[in-house]
């Protein structure tokens, strides 16, 4: 019986007594651990991951990845680089560490992983080595940068990994957070996107997104106090669409506004260029606006004065209703 096949058709670990059951022998095993396609993350536990894959990791301290960690190996939009988020289980003895079986997890030097004690109870038997999505973004919510948990949810919303009712869910159980699940948007399409859409928000801008131009046909991502289109591109090496993209600048500018195309490297790393020359362009336009420090807790604060959109320009959706939340520092990147 091939045994790793197995073990990946189950969610990519089983325990041994399990296996058993499957119809695969202790023989079968131990063919799949010589020849390389199973790995025992712990004693008893047979899984097809690589030792490397952070759910690999996670089993080999004691429980399953959850929080950024979960959302990361999920494919979701995360900033920057965190420490490995593991939720074991209330009753969860002799963690070891994400690197060696042998170590204690307290033994060992460098061990970039944090603990989240969540549950009495534990995998049984099988295991995907991912908490349930909602529970990893709801730890999000909690302990990360504003700016990185509406991001998560931004991508939750956009790829359909929650529907309304869970996301409703969610709402409910963030009791005084539940602002950042109306921060976030079913329509953005990147990282990116999301983040510019946030800091300027923070910054007391009006943001409407998705909004419509050249007769409805096309959309621009982020329109700034009706007078600066922000087309945010999602890849930092975006070239394939050059021509597309000056002509959609073009249009743009003959629609009435200031066409702004920051880099996805600029949005990470050099975010205070972009705030600074959306500034600029709002001045030059003479809509004078005092720009707060880019902390997340600043959302909800009006700038000085607001602009309707141009003739033509159709928002879609209401505006958003912001809540004041909690402090977030400098965001990333800068």
């Amino acid at each position: 019986m091939d045994a790793a096949h197995l073990v990946a058709r189950h969610g990519g670990a089983l325990d041994r007594r399990r296996l058993h059951e499957l119809g695969a022998t202790d023989h079968d095993l131990r063919r799949a651990l010589t020849a390389g396609s199973l790995n025992r993350p712990r004693r008893g536990w047979y899984s097809s991951w690589a030792e490397h894959d952070r759910r690999f990791r996670a089993m080999r301290v004691g429980g399953r990845l959850t929080g950024i960690s979960a959302v990361a190996a999920l494919g979701g939009w995360v900033l920057g680089r965190h420490p490995l988020h593991i939720a074991v289980p209330t009753n969860a003895a002799r963690l070891r560490s994400q690197w060696r079986r042998d170590v204690r997890r307290g033994d060992a030097r460098n061990d970039d992983s944090v603990v989240h004690w969540v549950a009495p109870a534990h995998d049984r038997s099988s295991s995907t080595g991912i908490v349930d999505l909602a529970e990893a973004i709801e730890l999000v919510c909690r302990i990360e940068p504003a700016e990185q948990a509406i991001a998560v949810l931004d991508w939750a919303r956009r790829t359909g990994q929650l529907d309304r009712i869970e996301l409703a869910a969610l709402r409910e159980r963030l009791g005084p957070l539940r602002w950042l699940v109306d921060a976030s948007v079913d329509d953005c399409d990147s990282l990116p996107e999301s983040l510019a859409r946030t800091r300027l928000r923070a910054a007391g801008l009006q943001v409407s997104t998705q909004v419509s131009f050249s007769e409805g046909t096309e959309r621009i991502d982020l329109v700034v106090e009706g007078a600066i289109a922000v087309e945010v591109d999602g890849d930092e090496f975006h070239r394939d669409r050059f021509e597309e993209d000056r002509a959609r600048d073009l249009a743009i500018t003959r629609a009435g506004l200031h066409a702004l195309r920051p880099s996805a490297r600029r949005v990470f790393a050099h975010w205070r260029e972009v705030q600074d020359a959306a500034s600029r362009a709002l001045r030059e336009r003479g809509i004078l606006v005092d720009l707060h420090n880019s902390g997340v807790a600043q959302l909800g604060r009006p700038a000085t004065r607001r602009e309707s959109a141009p003739p033509g320009l159709l928002p879609r959706g209401a505006p958003e209703l912001w809540r004041h939340g909690r402090a977030a520092g400098a965001p990333q990147g800068e």
